[in-house]
């Protein structure tokens, strides 16, 4: 009688920890499969992502750097919807958000152009700072899917 009331409690006690177990594993991969169709997806709005590392003192000669090379390179652009960027004085970087119609207009654009715009961009602000070293790290370079 004491042997099969030993036998039920580790089972019970084994079934909750199989439970549990089950729980945990489901949450860890649950971000996972939501996030897998968004690599396939090219229809909808897609947000570039870019952060750079602007130093407080040059913050100034690099929105007229966008201002006057970024702005009117991108507005000719198919699919381009507009953009925003904001900067964080604490950190002293740049988030710099543009907005897309779709993935596929957007990676339509061959790297050589934006290459180009970019050397343009640079050239730019070494003349501005009469330097020869572009002060601006691109710290990372993602991309957002809007979610439905």
């Amino acid at each position: 009688m004491k042997i099969n009331l030993i036998i039920k409690e580790i089972i019970k006690n084994l079934s909750f920890l199989f439970i549990c177990l089950f729980i945990v594993l489901f949450q860890i991969n649950s971000p996972i499969l939501n996030a897998l169709p968004m690599d396939s997806d090219q229809s909808g709005l897609v947000t570039e992502e870019l952060r750079l590392k602007i130093p407080s003192e040059f913050k100034k000669i690099w929105l007229q750097a966008e201002k006057e090379v970024w702005e009117p390179w991108l507005s000719t652009q198919d699919g381009f919807l507009g953009r925003q960027i904001f900067w964080d004085k604490e950190k002293e970087e740049a988030l710099i958000l543009v907005n897309w119609e779709n993935k596929k207009l957007w990676k339509s654009i061959s790297v050589n152009e934006v290459n180009k715009i970019q050397e343009k961009f640079e050239e730019n602000v070494k003349t501005s700072l009469n330097t020869n070293v572009n002060p601006f790290e691109l710290i990372y370079e993602g991309e957002l899917v809007k979610q439905g």
